[in-house]
């Protein structure tokens, strides 16, 4: 069968990869197309277009790329109608791929939605349009299930794919030699994010503590689609180190971290390592944020767990008292330490043990080889 996969930025893009790698496994013959990153195009699809043309954050960084954004839905649109997929397949990624969904839909064609829209934390009424556009939901957040149960739509909890590559992982023993980290100091992980936008609005401030946490090294996650010189305008201290594209070791080998909201506050719970989640936009994105967003966390942690287990600083909160402040709790409060790895324990258990895109493919490929019969 033809599968035409979108997804718009990097964690879409591994998840994607692994779906892939499944699906061709279920159905050899498989012919995959569609938008993405350099790991679908590995795992082998066909790539349209790189998602970081079209990595867009905020409701202002949106506003002001509109005319380029839909310019990319228009050539998305017309390659869907000349290829004619058996299944389009959704991955995250809202904005573009609810507006795809709907004109898929029109041509007749099958779709598929992996990773949902988060339409429970705002615009709960979009669950409507849902319904109406897409054929098969596959939810990654264990009460996602229960959310679109309350408006009588089935879809398929298919476990977390962050588990399966935490779980996957096996970190290198040598990981301070191999990136010459001081053996003497305990590190602190720093995780500012993937996006450029992010990366500027977070990171100076997170290195900024540095001199309360002088016996800690401080380690940078780096990502190699932004050049070595990018980052180096960070790199202001002995204390401070850059490494590129070794997330997971870093986390299994750090003591706690600071963690830009995101896919890796959950990474970072599942590899058990103490958390200040930290999250700041622009000022506009920000006010609209706060006026439409019904849900009381921003941290993956938090909302699987339902309750306040990683503190989160988000906007005027994040500043570099409060990182201090906070850091210290998780660093040196045992009282406040155990509790917070406990809410870990409590969001292992929610999530549950599957293997994500395993059962994803083989429920996709069940329900077309149903519907072609």
């Amino acid at each position: 069968m033809k599968y035409y996969i979108i997804a718009g930025e990097r964690s879409g893009d591994l998840h994607a990869s692994n779906l892939i790698k499944q699906l061709r496994l279920q159905d050899p013959n498989a012919q995959i197309r569609g938008w993405g990153g350099d790991m679908m195009q590995a795992a082998g699809m066909d790539l349209v277009r790189h998602y970081q043309e079209m990595a867009f954050m905020g409701f202002a960084e949106v506003f002001k790329s509109l005319r380029k954004i839909l310019g990319f839905l228009k050539e998305c649109k017309a390659d869907i109608k000349v290829w004619q997929p058996d299944v389009v397949i959704l991955v995250d990624y809202a904005g573009f791929n609810m507006r795809i969904a709907k004109f898929a839909k029109r041509q007749n064609l099958k779709v598929f939605y992996y990773i949902s829209p988060k339409i429970w934390a705002w615009n709960q009424g979009r669950v409507h349009k849902i319904k109406k556009v897409v054929d098969r939901m596959f939810v990654i957040m264990p009460f996602e299930e229960e959310f679109y149960g309350r408006f009588d739509y089935k879809v398929d909890y298919v476990g977390n794919p962050v588990n399966d590559s935490v779980t996957d992982h096996v970190a290198v023993s040598d990981f301070r030699a191999k990136n010459k980290v001081y053996h003497n100091k305990p590190i602190i992980a720093i995780l500012p994010g993937s996006r450029k936008q992010e990366i500027e609005n977070m990171l100076d401030v997170m290195l900024s503590v540095l001199p309360s946490f002088r016996d800690y090294q401080f380690i940078v996650a780096g990502v190699s689609n932004f050049s070595k010189e990018y980052y180096e305008q960070y790199n202001k201290d002995p204390n401070i180190k850059i490494i590129y594209d070794q997330t997971y070791d870093l986390l299994a080998h750090s003591k706690a971290a600071l963690v830009t909201s995101g896919t890796a506050t959950l990474e970072t719970a599942l590899f058990n390592v103490p958390q200040v989640v930290c999250y700041k936009t622009s000022a506009i994105s920000y006010f609209i944020g706060k006026m439409v967003i019904k849900v009381p966390y921003i941290s993956l942690v938090n909302l699987i767990a339902d309750k306040s287990v990683v503190t989160e600083l988000i906007q005027d909160d994040f500043t570099p008292k409060r990182i201090v402040a906070e850091l210290k709790q998780v660093l040196f409060d045992k009282y406040f330490l155990k509790k917070q790895l406990d809410g870990y324990e409590l969001v292992r258990k929610k999530i549950g043990d599957y293997r994500t895109a395993e059962r994803a493919a083989e429920l996709m490929v069940g329900y077309l080889k149903q519907e072609k019969v």
